[in-house]
């Protein structure tokens, strides 16, 4: 019984502790909470953003997201978490949905976790973030990035996960645990797991060749040779690789003082075997494949805190589409498992709602063509009789 207890406390305890760092749904006066770059103002490639439901929806008001406006521009917008946050001893979850109403090329619809000191006015690809995460379209391109930062680099996951590409919207949801395991879903399903330590390249190999080792130089990795005892056939290089066409005649209009003497066309010879090589036979000093040995590396270092970023501070997307028209919304960093889930159920809504939607837009678009071609072909039989009454009344003047 007091086990039990325990547990509910523990569980209770877990739940009350349980924090939603950041969450945007776009509603209100939305451009107070985020901030827009400048950064490439001055080249005439700064992209600007506006808030949409899009064409399609569940709710006009609700639905209404982050929306990129115009092609071949650089988009880039940040917003401040409330409150800088460790994500140490705790799952780090970011959530977010993306729509590609446009029908996408080419272009990014991921998002970034920043560290603070981030001029919000100059925010570019030139600053430092702890994870990037999401969508990434060019052509054969793709990918749902998953790049972790560590002491200055980034390092992209060695797993590809491909992303969805349709005009809907779509949940990107990235897990990570204090046991260095990720987890990423679509849609609330898995599409990616694994470990920090295993699939990305951050820590130095376990192993390395042994640098002062190297093949001996008599070793012998050939598996075959030329087998002596084998003989070239006699006559053998006297078989031509082309011969004249057997079939081939002189044409009738042929005129040997005009066209010059007439000469059969050469085929290939199918006698010929090529040039000669001497059969293989097993090499008898064989010693097999020469393998590098292998030693601890001394550069390695087991690292337990992967998945920990200290300093959580901004969030932020930067961005290069040259087909705009993406919407984000429903953006969520928290460590809370529920509160995703419940963000993700409204998603879904969304979802079943805009598919609704674009179902009776089609079937509306269909029904109007449907009936434009019936009044035009109405059209074209009323001018037909009155073409024919016309020509009747002609007739009976006549």
């Amino acid at each position: 019984m007091k086990s039990s207890l325990a547990i509910l406390i523990l569980g209770m305890l877990a739940i009350a502790a349980a924090e939603v760092f950041f969450s945007e749904d776009f509603s209100g006066d939305w451009e107070s909470r985020w901030v827009q770059s400048k950064s490439r103002a001055s080249e005439g490639t700064q992209g600007t953003w506006d808030v949409t439901a899009g064409k399609f929806y569940n709710d006009a008001e609700a639905d209404k997201g982050l929306h990129t406006t115009a092609d071949a521009r650089f988009y880039q917008i940040s917003a401040k978490i409330p409150k800088t946050f460790s994500n140490r001893d705790k799952d780090l979850i970011v959530q977010y949905s993306v729509k590609h109403e446009q029908g996408i090329d080419c272009g990014g619809g991921y998002i970034k976790l920043l560290p603070a000191g981030l001029d919000q006015e100059k925010f570019n690809g030139d600053n430092a973030y702890n994870l990037m995460f999401g969508p990434d379209i060019c052509g054969h391109t793709k990918k749902t990035h998953v790049i972790f930062s560590n002491e200055g680099q980034n390092f992209l996951t060695k797993k590809e996960a491909r992303c969805e590409t349709d005009e809907f919207t779509h949940l990107y949801t990235l897990t990570v645990k204090p046991d260095n395991t990720y987890t990423v879903q679509i849609d609330s399903n898995e599409v990616s797991s694994g470990s920090l330590k295993d699939d990305f390249d951050i820590l130095k190999p376990k192993t390395i060749k042994d640098p002062s080792a190297s093949k001996p130089a008599d070793w012998v990795d050939a598996k075959t040779i030329a087998d002596p005892e084998d003989v070239k056939p006699e006559g053998y290089d006297d078989i031509a690789a082309e011969i004249a066409d057997p079939d081939a005649t002189k044409p009738e209009d042929w005129d040997d003082e005009l066209d010059g003497e007439w000469e059969s066309p050469m085929i290939d010879n199918p006698a010929y075997k090529g040039e000669w090589t001497a059969k293989q036979i097993p090499n008898p000093a064989y010693k097999g494949e020469w393998v590098h040995p292998m030693i601890d590396n001394p550069e390695y270092k087991d690292n337990n805190e992967l998945y920990l970023f200290e300093d959580n501070s901004f969030v932020g997307f930067e961005l290069w589409q040259v087909k705009a028209g993406t919407i984000f919304d429903n953006i969520l960093v928290t460590d809370s498992k529920s509160e995703a889930e419940t963000w993700a159920a409204r998603t879904k809504e969304t979802q079943e709602g805009e598919k609704k939607m674009k179902t009776e837009q089609d079937a509306k678009a269909a029904a109007d063509s449907a009936a434009a071609s019936a009044a035009s072909a109405d059209s074209e039989d009323s001018t037909e009789t009155v073409d024919a009454d016309t020509a009747s009344d002609d007739k009976d003047e006549l």
